[in-house]
């Protein structure tokens, strides 16, 4: 009889996830979307309508003091917020298929890749700092130049970190938080006017990314929010 404690702890299954808090332009919540799909985990979706302040209620702000989405609920009602954050929490608790690649200097750099967008691109163009500029008396023109160059920039910055990877997504054979926040990101450029052409290599991947349902099935317009 072995009388010996087994030395190795056992890992509690993670806590499943049960509703995604997010508006379908979000592109917070869009790679969050994203992520849930390629995982194959499906969760219900709340809509909170982002121009009409909903974000803002009493409610919403119980779950998210921060009173922005996505806020992802879990069984037993712990709830996640920030898109990275939640990603990877994902990552980790639902490790295939994997989102970042084993070699830690690989998974390095797709880090970086994403936080050039969702750190230091899409911040700078989102809603509320759009409605900032307008409080402060710029006009939309002004307003509308300023978020068109903010993704440009973004952008440029990561196609030629793409320089010399082959595909077909942005860091090899499958999709990882690189391509998760590249999607959504063009589709901001996009509605701000932005010339994508300029950026082949981005394009490229982006293709890639929209052949597969997990990236199509998350798309703003095949949202139950969607206008």
């Amino acid at each position: 009889m072995n009388t010996h404690p087994d030395p190795s702890p056992r890992r509690q299954p993670a806590p499943r996830p049960v509703r995604l808090h997010g508006y379908f332009r979000s592109s917070a919540s869009w790679r969050v979307r994203i992520a849930l799909n390629l995982k194959g985990i499906e969760v219900a979706q709340v809509a909170h309508h982002l121009r009409r302040g909903d974000q803002r209620r009493p409610a919403y702000l119980r779950l998210n003091p921060q009173g922005l989405v996505p806020a992802l609920e879990l069984e037993g009602g712990d709830v996640l917020t920030q898109s990275l954050a939640i990603m990877e929490w994902l990552e980790e608790t639902v490790p295939e298929p994997p989102l970042l690649p084993a070699d830690p200097l690989a998974r390095a750099r797709v880090r970086a890749f994403a936080l050039v967008l969702a750190a230091d691109t899409h911040p700078l163009q989102n809603l509320r700092v759009l409605n900032a500029l307008r409080d402060l008396g710029l006009g939309e023109a002004v307003v509308g130049r300023w978020a068109a160059e903010v993704n440009a920039t973004g952008l440029a910055a990561c196609d030629a970190l793409l320089e010399g990877i082959e595909g077909p997504f942005c860091f090899g054979a499958r999709p990882t938080l690189a391509d998760i926040c590249l999607v959504p990101q063009l589709g901001n450029a996009r509605r701000f006017g932005v010339d994508v052409a300029a950026y082949p290599r981005l394009l490229a991947r982006e293709a890639a990314c929209l052949a597969l349902p997990a990236f199509a099935q998350a798309a703003p317009d095949r949202q139950p929010d969607a206008e």
